[in-house]
């Protein structure tokens, strides 16, 4: 008698995660992306960083490092948002 039970259960939280797939489609490939950009931007934020404390071509370094600032910034925006959107019903 369980059987029956299990198989609406299973099919009740199928039809949730399609029903918020459709609300959302590609969340967390979004959120891949936010992440993997973000740490990408933050290995440069720390590279830059580092030639400006050694003084190593300044010129470049610093333009480089804003531009790093603004994609980890960038990231962290997107990410707070996509959150700030998954919680509203």
């Amino acid at each position: 008698m369980t059987e029956p039970n299990s198989k609406n259960r299973i099919k009740s939280e199928q039809y949730a995660r399609l029903k918020a797939e459709i609300a959302a489609p590609y969340r967390g490939l979004r959120q891949f992306i936010y992440i993997a950009c973000g740490a990408s931007g933050l290995i440069g934020v720390f590279i830059f960083f580092t030639q400006l404390l050694a003084g190593r071509d300044v010129d470049s370094a610093l333009p480089n490092l804003a531009l790093q600032i603004g994609v980890v910034a960038l990231m962290g925006f997107l990410w707070r948002w996509e959150q700030r959107r998954q919680r509203r019903p």
